[in-house]
């Protein structure tokens, strides 16, 4: 995933997660199109039918992905439909969807919405803002077997107002029913403060201090999501044992690796039966796959994923009073080289005025390499004019 896992209530554009030391020059030690399994020494190569058949008998599995990478969704949907012809009682949870849409979800898998209508009422735009069609194959699997689809996440005022004032000073009819999240472990409060140094405000992260509040209640923001998501996992799973659907959730990767996000969330919910499963670059440098990472890996082919990425522009946005805030540029970014700061407040892009993150998103993605994307920026009392220069393809 990009560093979405970590912030919550932002929107990000900046470089995805590829897997663990994912590099050209490493020699591959992973065959592309196998399943894989964390030993102590080193991945150990299984075949999809063990993989899928042990899946399969957990009370919940976990696909991880990165938001905008098309070979992530394809693994997910041939992943989901593995796991369906063995275990034909199914839910699919997804994070692309706060909880308040979920009448749409069960009109969507009725057979009563077209697939416009459907993210016309999701506010996917507004909401999600990535590409649709790298989902829409999964929805209509969902929908073609008639199996329930679960909105996992909340409004993102919510995870914002964690992240500004902690956990305890959010008044409890906000919290959207989330209960006391379970205390971050150590080596996932490790991992959240390399990425709080990446995005904080202290310019490089320096100065950044885990003793701060701002780190305690960023740890606190990603904890409620994590929970988030975990409990609304955990509901079809209550009842009769043996009528228990197996549920999957279709996440975001920081989210589910190393055990520390929403598996460790399910675990403090008394949901213990959990399967992580992550798509990885065949080019991984298997010295550095932890056996903790997750219970199975996918080793997507290389050749297929040397495109150019899309442009990034290297920003934090959320929604402030009508406008689109900058609330964090990350450090040599595209967006800190055209000037942009934080706190800047964007007003129009390409001469037309933007009033969502998800509007933003769709000019940077659709704006081609080596063209120049101007942006009317407000910054305090002055209206400033930046030109982003995306560079050319490689």
């Amino acid at each position: 995933m990009r560093i979405f896992a970590a912030f919550a209530p932002a929107l990000f554009f900046v470089l995805a997660f590829a897997g663990p030391g994912a590099a050209a020059t490493v020699q591959p030690c992973l065959a592309p199109g196998a399943w894989y399994t964390l030993g102590d020494a080193s991945p150990l190569r299984a075949t999809a039918h063990d993989v899928l058949s042990d899946m399969a008998k957990r009370d919940v599995v976990l696909l991880g992905e990165n938001h905008d990478d098309a070979d992530h969704h394809r693994w997910q949907l041939q992943t989901l439909a593995g796991l369906h012809v063995l275990r034909p009682r199914m839910v699919i949870g997804f994070e692309a969807f706060p909880r308040r849409v979920q009448p749409v979800l069960d009109r969507w898998v009725a057979g009563e919405l077209s697939a416009r209508d459907l993210l016309a009422r999701v506010e996917w735009d507004k909401v999600w803002a990535f590409p649709p069609e790298l989902y829409l194959p999964l929805f209509e699997f969902a929908r073609l077997n008639r199996i329930p689809m679960l909105a996992l996440n909340v409004e993102r005022t919510l995870t914002a107002a964690i992240r500004e004032q902690g956990w305890d000073a959010i008044p409890g009819e906000r919290k959207e029913g989330i209960s006391r999240p379970a205390a971050a472990a150590p080596a996932y409060v490790d991992h959240l403060f390399q990425v709080f140094r990446q995005h904080a405000p202290h310019k490089g992260g320096a100065g950044a201090s885990r003793g701060e509040p701002a780190f305690r209640f960023f740890v606190e923001a990603q904890t409620a999501w994590d929970r988030a998501f975990a409990q609304g996992l955990a509901s079809p799973l209550k009842g009769d044992a043996a009528l228990r659907p197996l549920v999957v959730g279709v996440i975001g990767a920081g989210h589910v690796r190393g055990g520390h996000g929403v598996t460790h969330q399910l675990r403090d919910l008394g949901v213990s039966n959990v399967g992580a499963m992550l798509p990885i670059d065949a080019l991984a440098d298997c010295g550095k796959l932890a056996p903790e990472l997750a219970d199975a890996l996918f080793a997507l082919p290389a050749a297929t994923r040397a495109k150019a990425p899309p442009p990034r522009l290297g920003v934090q946005l959320d929604a402030v009073d009508g406008a689109i805030r900058v609330s964090a540029v990350t450090a040599g970014s595209l967006a800190e080289r055209s000037g942009i700061k934080a706190d800047d407040r964007i007003v129009s892009v390409a001469g037309s005025r933007v009033s969502t993150a998800g509007a933003v998103a769709a000019a940077i993605r659709s704006a081609p390499a080596g063209t120049w994307l101007p942006l009317e920026i407000r910054r305090g009392e002055n209206t400033l004019e930046l030109v982003v220069k995306f560079p050319p393809k490689s």
